[in-house]
């Protein structure tokens, strides 16, 4: 199970069914929870706590301290959830204070070289592919797709079942539902991964009229925005408004629109 070239720190705890790979490193106050599997060159460090059945690939660096001027090397976490996959040379880094984590849920996807920077939080079910960047203190909703290269700003909130284009940037909140694209600019309905959460016609339905009025009809942004509350009923439409609603960097607007999405 623990392969003799693999270093682990006295200080670890992995349950006993764990697999650890040629030449890992454990150190620090790492917990690693029943059928975890280490793969090769992974480097664990830090308050660490992975749940049960994670698969890390060679070369992640987990724990590792905050890429952050204001951190001065208190004792900060990182909680992982139950049976995500962390592909090759991903990052995921501690928070900045003792009293906060960075979170990963579970059942997460994190895909070869991505990097999921200090204080995020990334809720279950998240697809964060090759090269994705995310700053600190993002927050990732449940099932967002983030695809290859893309980029999250700090503080920038994904909705739950967003999905944000290869190579597309925000520095404002990219709604739920909804597909992100070029910089700051929203293209549509994720219409795709709302028909594999199962969600029905009249629900679908009902977010693309909302997305109409928001972001197609040519209204001013609050004036759209109190009709459109106006007229949600659905669980997912009043999810949609509160997330919008509750924006503090502005919301990404329909691709050609300038307007600055207050």
């Amino acid at each position: 199970m623990l392969h003799p070239t693999a270093i682990i720190a006295p200080t670890a705890q992995l349950a006993p069914d764990v697999q650890v790979g040629p030449y890992a490193v454990i150190e620090g106050n790492v917990t690693l929870g029943p059928g975890c599997v280490v793969g090769p060159f992974v480097h664990l460090t830090g308050h660490t706590t992975l749940g049960a059945r994670n698969r890390i690939h060679a070369g992640a660096v987990i724990g590792d301290t905050p890429q952050d001027l204001k951190y001065k090397g208190e004792p900060t976490r990182l909680l992982i959830g139950d049976d995500n996959v962390i592909r090759e040379h991903a990052t995921i880094h501690c928070s900045t204070r003792p009293d906060t984590a960075t979170t990963i849920g579970s059942h997460c996807f994190i895909m070869g070289n991505a990097h999921i920077g200090h204080d995020v939080h990334v809720k279950d079910h998240a697809i964060i592919c090759n090269g994705v960047a995310i700053a600190g203190f993002a927050v990732i909703g449940e099932r967002a797709f983030l695809s290859a290269n893309s980029l999250v700003h700090q503080f920038c909130r994904v909705g739950p079942l967003a999905l944000l284009q290869g190579g597309a940037a925000i520095s404002m909140d990219l709604p739920p539902y909804c597909i992100g694209t070029g910089i700051n600019s929203v293209c549509g309905l994720n219409v795709i991964g709302l028909r594999r959460s199962g969600f029905a016609s009249a629900q679908r339905l009902e977010l693309r009229h909302l997305y109409h009025l928001l972001f197609l009809s040519g209204k001013p942004w609050r004036i759209a925005l109190a009709e459109a509350q106006a007229s949600a009923q659905g669980d997912a439409a009043r999810l949609l408004l509160d997330f919008i609603a509750a924006g503090k960097r502005g919301i990404c607007r329909h691709a050609g629109d300038l307007s600055s999405g207050e």
